[in-house]
């Protein structure tokens, strides 16, 4: 008779259904995995085996088959361990075969029969609640299966189970835990001078647009855009699950815990193309997918791989990348603010000519040459960041804080909520940076003068059709600052001041 044992494979952050299936047969000894299994779902067998030797039992003496189906579905992960070894004990009728068909069953055995926390377990669960079956994990992951409404055995060792199927052990069920909120947050009141940098970086904050930062060296632009995150409203519930799938698969969910504060990624220009946009051996999620629904800053931006950039562009636009591979296509939810930071040449003196090189202002045009124009295009603020003056150094801190901006923040955002809860599900955007031409008609139309220098400023600056639009979200977001029912032309210069005309231009 054949044991059978629920389990899962993950494309990205989807649940595809594996069904582990184990005969124990007459004939020579012989344990045998098929159904498409790589390199640690195959080596399965020996850990298999000696957590079975560590609770004092051995494999009988015959010959074993465990399948995995569909069996043209690749299978990659040491997840499979737990649900193969269930399937032998079923086999084996240490536990009985009826009850795991109400599980799904994934985990990753240690040699001493204790259970090790694998990745994806919060996507396990959530598709666990859909097929309405209850979730067998190790208990180190007990903390995000958790957050599913369903029957969760979380257990710390094979034999805990065992004890659990024949009535000899109770297992307690996990406690839903997130994580603890950052201890410290870094605040704008830090920075001396670069008033126009932070207003940039308010607008930011508040419509969730793109932002680039252009100045020399030691001028503030990382320090600014690590403060970005303290000024973001938090993470909504439905934002939060989104995070923590992502996190889940990429195996990064710290002792099981749900995120609470929004990512911040930022790689070294180092980064290939595979880290950025996501891929390698199991299509792991990229950068651009760990820092969704929060921010991914890329310092020193044209020292990165060109390719590399250019696979951001379409994953810009949409709030989603695919990973195509021979095998499968996997997608990734990948909704982030980009804020870039680079110098205006490779000295970086651009504006400063005894500092500057000979070759100012050519080594500008050919350095700053290195970003596309589509890719520059996509991005909605451009700021310089100029050198900060002794004096500024000298002054006390501010008054105004990231306390203060967050609240402006806020109240911008509780705008841009409700009056896009009114679209239909299909049209729903959560913020002015996500609203297309057809949206900014309704919602982003100046006045007539604020028109007319949209038209002006559009022909003599020669924008972009996007360029044009994302003028019109900046300009929607200052209205939304200012708690203005519509967009004035006020609103329209200062968007304008946010851009840039040509890559190279010295402003």
């Amino acid at each position: 008779m054949v044991a059978r044992v629920p389990t899962v494979a993950f494309a990205g952050t989807e649940v595809l259904d594996v069904e582990t299936q184990v005969t124990i047969q007459g004939g020579l000894p012989a344990f045998s995995l098929v159904g498409l299994a790589d390199r640690a779902v195959a080596e399965s067998k020996e850990r298999v085996r000696a957590a079975l030797g560590a609770i004092g039992l051995a494999l009988p003496p015959k010959r074993i088959t465990v399948n995995l189906a569909p069996a043209d579905l690749l299978k990659e992960g040491s997840h499979f361990d737990l649900p193969i070894a269930l399937g032998l004990l079923a086999a084996m009728d240490v536990v009985p075969k009826d009850e795991l068909q109400n599980y799904i069953a994934l985990g990753e055995l240690a040699l001493d029969g204790s259970l090790t926390a694998v990745p994806g377990v919060l996507p396990a669960a959530m598709g666990a609640a859909e097929r309405g079956r209850g979730l067998i994990c190790p208990a180190a992951s007990g903390s995000e299966a958790a957050w599913a409404a369903i029957e969760i055995l979380a257990a710390p060792s094979l034999l805990a189970l065992v004890n659990h199927f024949r009535g000899n052990q109770v297992l307690p069920p996990p406690e839903a835990r997130a994580a603890e909120a950052p201890a410290e947050t870094l605040d704008l009141k830090d920075i001396k001078g670069q008033e126009t940098a932070k207003r940039a970086l308010e607008i930011a904050a508040a419509g969730g647009h793109h932002l680039l930062m252009i100045g020399p060296p030691g001028s503030g632009k990382s320090m600014l855009a690590s403060r970005l995150p303290g000024i973001l409203p938090p993470l909504t519930p439905e934002e939060a699950l989104e995070v923590s799938m992502i996190h889940s698969v990429a195996g990064l969910l710290r002792d099981g815990r749900i995120a609470r504060a929004r990512p911040f990624r930022d790689p070294h220009h180092s980064a290939s193309q595979a880290a950025l946009v996501g891929g390698g051996h199991r299509a792991k999620p990229g950068e651009i997918s760990l820092a969704h629904n929060g921010v991914l800053f890329l310092d020193e931006l044209p020292e990165f791989n060109r390719a590399a950039l250019e696979a951001l562009r379409q994953p810009l636009e949409t709030g989603r990348v695919t990973v195509a591979r021979a095998q499968a296509h996997v997608s990734y939810a990948a909704r982030v603010q980009l804020v870039a930071a680079m110098n205006p040449c490779r000295c970086g003196h651009l504006d400063d000519a005894a500092l500057a090189c000979s070759r100012a202002p050519r080594c500008a045009q050919d350095y700053q040459g290195k970003i596309s124009g589509p890719l520059f295009d996509r991005i909605d603020l451009h700021v310089d960041v100029p050198a900060v003056r002794p004096a500024d150094l000298a002054l006390p801190p501010p008054a105004e804080g990231s306390a203060e901006v967050a609240a402006r923040v806020a109240a911008a955002r509780a705008i841009q909520a409700g009056r896009y809860a009114k679209l239909p599900e299909d049209r729903r955007v959560r913020s002015n940076a996500e609203a297309d031409g057809a949206l900014l008609d309704e919602v982003a139309a100046p006045d007539a003068e604020g028109r007319r220098l949209l038209l002006e400023a559009a022909e003599r600056l020669k924008l972009s059709a996007r360029g044009y639009h994302r003028v019109l979200r900046v300009a929607r977001t200052l209205a939304d600052l200012d708690a203005s029912q519509g967009v004035r032309r006020l609103h329209i210069a200062e968007a304008l001041s946010f851009r840039r005309v040509a890559i190279g231009e010295a402003r």
